[in-house]
């Protein structure tokens, strides 16, 4: 028989215990994990599918109208290598804020004069800034609504003081909500709507500011914000007597950009400020003016122009829709700085099989607001474009220095049937067509050899043809050996939705 003592009894039953207390351990810690896990796919499903705010993703009705103005932006060296600036779209923003007297809704994204250290760029947001304070001093009884993106105050980090200026003066300034639009990055966005979004952005920024070094520093909460990479990309400005659509920002770091803009009067600008009052509606409960239709002696002439304003999805679907309707004869002419949606690469592939000449001017993606990027996803985009296609869709490289090509437009040249234009806010990729991202852009049917549709031809024909500048560049010119490893990247990008474009 044995001895046992008390302390060997204890250690026996403490050995039968543990193995009992460990699973159960484990159990609950899985547990615990497997419910996180369910509530983070709930919440990125949710907010991938989620109804859209009501009065985005708009389509307006077809206007017929008899005059469309087309403005520019162009960047280029010149024949002796001296830089050239063309700019029109600022300057004839500024004449719309001095010829209004009733009213100015203006909807911009990036507005601010933050650059990096060492860069100098024209002052252009103070320009717009002053102009504006001194209409609203002139006419104190108009109505001057600015509405912007919290990217201009760093996500909260800190107050942007041009717009602290406008607020002083008179001007309504709406900083928008985007949270209320769907998560394009829903892998991080579900963990950051489940864990940080409750402690707000603002305080004391003590981290280097990666957009602009000379800009306010950044608190970490900030970061997280950015992170979800969602925006009010829109960019118009509205008075009682015309609309203009652009792609270009009033921006000091992208004042060289070279970019589109189209201008149109009318009753459309009724749709354009609805949709504006429901962008102003995610955040804020101001109400915005009202259009009044203005009485007209001028009859609708046999070659006037159809135009239908277009924001989000809707943007897609003529997108979709035109280049699919593009037959054999019909030139499809892209300006694009973004350029990655897969739909729309497979509607030009598909069109350029059908005998389409396909045509593309794209940004080299490779600076952005002085600083150097590589080349995605344009690059990779471009290698695949060529290769599928063998080489019939044809592709030149906006020839940029310091600046970008941002011009986001589309044209379809047809001998016959009327062209058809597409321009304003809208990269051509996942996040700005695809009900993401705050957008805006015209749909025009053209009649072949309207002043529109001539001025659309020569605007490309000048830039692929090198007229009288090296405006654009051969494909091979950026088609670097690295292309393969820049598409490993890309590739993993849009699949988990990391990107930031």
């Amino acid at each position: 028989m044995g001895f046992h003592s008390p302390y060997t009894k204890h250690i026996t039953r403490n050995n039968n215990i543990n193995p009992q207390r460990k699973k159960r351990r484990k159990l609950r810690i899985y547990t615990i994990l497997g419910l996180i896990i369910l509530w983070l796919l709930a919440v990125m499903l949710y907010h991938v599918y989620k109804p859209l705010p009501q009065g985005t993703s708009y389509e307006s009705p077809l206007y017929q109208v008899n005059s469309i103005q087309f403005w520019h932006d162009l960047t280029y060296p010149n024949e002796s290598g001296k830089i050239i600036y063309e700019q029109q779209i600022l300057k004839r923003m500024l004449t719309i804020v001095e010829e209004s007297k009733q009213f100015l809704v203006i909807d911009l994204f990036l507005f601010n004069d933050y650059t990096h250290e060492g860069d100098s760029y024209p002052k252009v947001s103070r320009m717009l800034t002053d102009k504006l304070i001194a209409q609203q001093q002139q006419y104190p009884d108009m109505d001057i609504i600015f509405i912007t993106d919290q990217v201009n105050t760093n996500y909260d980090s800190a107050p942007n003081h041009l717009l602290e200026e406008m607020s002083t003066a008179g001007i309504q300034v709406i900083m928008t909500d985007v949270d209320p639009l769907r998560d394009s990055t829903p892998v991080y966005s579900s963990v950051w709507r489940t864990f940080f979004q409750w402690f707000g952005q603002s305080g004391n920024g003590h981290l280097p500011n990666l957009m602009a070094s000379n800009g306010p520093n950044l608190t970490l909460r900030s970061y997280l914000e950015l992170l979800n990479v969602k925006a009010n990309h829109r960019k118009v400005v509205i008075s009682e007597n015309t609309a203009l659509v652009s792609s270009g920002n009033v921006h000091d770091a992208s004042a060289y950009h070279s970019n589109i803009a189209f201008e149109v009067q009318g009753d459309i600008i009724k749709d354009i400020l609805a949709t504006e009052q429901s962008a102003a509606n995610l955040s804020s409960d101001i109400k915005l003016p009202e259009y009044t239709s203005k009485p007209s002696n001028q009859t609708i002439s046999n070659d006037a122009m159809g135009v239908r304003y277009l924001t989000e999805g809707k943007v897609y679907k003529y997108v979709l829709e035109e280049i699919k309707q593009a037959s054999q004869g019909d030139t499809v002419w892209m300006g694009m700085f973004y350029l990655a949606d897969e739909k729309v690469l497979n509607a030009l592939l598909d069109a350029a099989a059908r005998g389409v000449d396909v045509r593309l001017i794209l940004d080299p993606n490779q600076n952005a607001f002085g600083r150097d990027k590589i080349g995605i996803p344009n690059r990779p985009v471009a290698a695949e474009l060529s290769i599928r296609s063998k080489e019939a869709i044809h592709i030149r490289w906006y020839n940029t220095t310091k600046e970008q090509y941002h011009s986001k437009l589309l044209y379809i040249a047809k001998p016959v049937d009327d062209s058809v234009i597409i321009g304003g806010s809208t990269n051509f990729t996942s996040r700005n067509l695809d009900d993401y991202n705050l957008e805006n852009d015209l749909w025009i049917s053209a009649p072949a050899g309207s002043t529109l549709d001539h001025e659309i031809s020569a605007y490309f024909d000048r830039l692929w043809s090198n007229e009288d500048a090296q405006y654009t560049l051969p494909l091979d010119a950026y088609q670097e050996d690295t292309t393969w490893l820049k598409d490993v990247v890309f590739r993993l990008q849009k699949i988990l939705g990391l990107t930031t474009f």
